[in-house]
């Protein structure tokens, strides 16, 4: 579906290409963009447990090449906490936004943190009880949001959506759900990874660039109407009935792929 946020020029390209996601053609000038990542289902694929997924060397490779044609202008935008993207990807450390916004590392080293710790402390402890009588049910706690994971037991998913709906409405009204893959999460309200992309375009090296976002999830929407906004390059990774993303690539190894093109050959194709 090509969103009416979506600006003409790329919904321009999409209807010349046939169908509604197509794959576009790369950026003629990537040192004339800024590129935005979503890590998790977009460059990596997704694993049981988040601390089950690595990093293969040439994908740190291609993004350490990536990082030099783009001058910089490249930032991760995750669910993950800056401290576990910077595990990830070591030795790598690039400009990161963390927990959908809640976090966020220019590129100039400077973090900025929204305080959400004492929010989230009456939580916790029902939270945990919750899981721990569940058989399947993680808890994920990123020190500014919780997030309950049901990937091995998805038939609670309804039980924990009400249970965490609840858990909201008896402790804070500014807290919010965000619901991802196999996965719930509670967070101050406010923040997303399109305000996050926003705050990036007001600074160097991204400034007075055209942005490019690939995401994967419902919690990338944010970044895609975003870049849609700046007349900019939206992707989105897999199958979605509904999206604010313009064009699309099948899976992980798709999206290695393109980002590959970027550094095999100048010049390239019309998706400016």
């Amino acid at each position: 579906m090509i969103s009416d946020a979506a600006p003409p020029s790329q919904r321009h390209l999409a209807k010349h290409s046939g169908s509604g996601r197509t794959v576009p053609d790369r950026p003629a000038s990537p040192d004339r963009h800024a590129l935005f990542l979503d890590v998790d289902g977009t460059l990596l694929k997704i694993a049981p447990q988040p601390d089950d997924v690595r990093v293969p060397a040439p994908l740190l490779a291609l993004l350490r090449r990536l990082e030099g044609r783009l001058q910089g202008a490249l930032a991760l935008i995750s669910g993950r906490a800056i401290d576990d993207l910077d595990r990830l990807f070591s030795p790598l450390i690039l400009p990161a936004a963390g927990v959908h916004g809640l976090e966020r590392r220019a590129a100039d080293g400077a973090v900025h943190r929204t305080s959400s710790t004492d929010r989230l402390a009456a939580l916790r402890p029902p939270l945990h009880q919750f899981a721990g009588a569940r058989q399947g049910l993680s808890v994920e706690d990123k020190r500014h949001s919780l997030a309950l994971h049901y990937r091995s037991a998805p038939e609670y998913e309804a039980e924990a959506e009400t249970f965490l709906r609840g858990l909201i409405d008896d402790n804070s009204s500014s807290l919010e759900l965000k619901r991802g893959k196999m996965v719930l999460e509670v967070m101050p309200g406010g923040a997303n990874k399109g305000a996050a992309i926003d705050a990036f375009m007001e600074e160097a090296p991204f400034r007075g660039r055209t942005p490019v976002f690939i995401g994967d999830d419902v919690t990338d929407e944010d970044g895609f109407a975003a870049v849609n906004r700046h007349g900019g390059l939206t992707l989105r990774v897999g199958a979605a009935a509904e999206t604010a993303a313009v064009f699309g690539l099948a899976d992980e190894d798709a999206v290695f792929a393109w980002l590959e093109s970027w550094c095999t050959a100048e010049g390239g194709g019309k998706a400016e």
